[in-house]
């Protein structure tokens, strides 16, 4: 079953640790043995040829920066103090994607049009021995890369499709761990977003803001990366998502990609602890919890955020790479889905939304 993967910081990785995804994850954690991007990212969970065993056809692609208050040390080189240095680490990011596939169109492309995903998913439904490109759905994770509304049009172009409005909170609207409400910079973004077509991603948004967001903005709303609160008693954050926001969601026709990282599935696990005590049941508990609330399984997908600032160490025990999503299929047809409920989760999801809003020209 193909697999879409609606959030992975490959930009992030590329111009801070020189990351190279054409590169095997064995090859990654070779090169990068006694250096530091183990210690400050973990081992990689990502690279093509993972990607291809794992039948990962389709990305979501961040641009990610953070705001020097939240600097994790000199290492963190994808920064800013103020909206224009923000407008510049996001364009170095987009232009990093266009290299990639650029200078390796057999092994990366970018989905820009319903045109674009239709090809990559021709060629995935082939055989073929040399492999299949990966496409590439560029988001935008934390939006004061925008200067103004008025630039949202360059960033269309350029092949951004889907613009989550907050990391922490930004001047658009309550994050997380700095909660708040819509700004009134936040509306004017989202109905510039709206003119356009843009996927409003609700991650990280704060509940206030993102109740205020699935209120007012017309267009397709999702969750690229988050899990449910519900499950997670004790864990003191606004960071994920309660009932009220998943439903509302569902009645929206959104779809939640469910993070299999294992601070976000075990209360209290932290870095350190042992692998053994997350496994991939408490992915398919999640994924069970979201589809039991929509009374289907048509509104939850995959998010992994791997390389998202965690790696190998705070992966389910089971999880190797990318490719060992796979696992999850014969773990969700023992809780009782069904082949096509499990196609759906691991991709089919997102590419029905992809379908409904990717526009016919770029």
């Amino acid at each position: 079953m193909l697999i879409v993967d609606s959030h992975e910081d490959l930009a992030w990785n590329m111009l801070t640790f020189g990351r190279n995804y054409t590169l095997s994850v064995a090859e990654t954690r070779q090169l990068e043995q006694g250096s530091q991007t183990p210690t400050l990212n973990g081992d990689t969970l990502l690279g093509w040829p993972e990607y291809q065993h794992g039948q990962v056809a389709i990305v979501f692609s961040t641009m990610f920066a953070a705001p020097a208050r939240r600097r994790e040390g000199d290492w963190d080189t994808q920064t800013y103090h103020d909206f224009a240095e923000a407008n510049v680490r996001y364009r170095a990011q987009m232009d990093a994607y266009h290299r990639l596939v650029d200078q390796h169109a057999d092994r990366f492309r970018l989905v820009r049009t319903g045109a674009d995903l239709g090809e990559i998913l021709d060629n995935w439904r082939q055989d073929s021995a040399e492999g299949h490109p990966v496409g590439l759905v560029i988001l935008m994770e934390g939006a004061e890369g925008v200067r103004e509304p008025a630039e949202l049009e360059e960033w269309w172009q350029g092949g951004v499709r889907l613009i989550g409005p907050a990391w922490v909170g930004t001047r658009y609207c309550g994050g997380t761990r700095e909660p708040g409400p819509l700004t009134p910079d936040g509306y004017a973004l989202l109905d510039g977003m709206a003119d356009l077509g843009f996927v409003l991603d609700i991650s990280h948004m704060d509940e206030q803001a993102a109740l205020q967001a699935l209120d007012h903005y017309p267009h397709s709303i999702v969750a690229s990366h988050a899990n449910a609160m519900a499950l997670l008693k004790g864990l003191d954050t606004n960071r994920h998502l309660n009932d009220r926001v998943i439903r509302l969601l569902v009645e929206r026709d959104g779809v939640i990609g469910v993070v299999p990282m294992n601070p976000f599935l075990k209360p209290g696990w932290r870095l350190g602890d042992s692998r053994g005590q997350v496994t991939l049941q408490q992915v398919v508990a999640q994924i069970d919890y979201i589809c039991q609330l929509a009374g289907d399984a048509r509104h939850v997908g995959l998010g992994t955020d791997f390389d998202g600032g965690f790696g190998l160490q705070s992966a389910p025990a089971e999880i190797d790479s990318v490719a060992d999503l796979q696992k999850l299929s014969p773990l969700l047809a023992e809780k009782g889905y069904t082949e096509k409920d499990i196609a759906a989760i691991f991709g089919e999801n997102w590419i029905s939304l992809l379908k409904r809003v990717l526009p016919e020209s770029p």
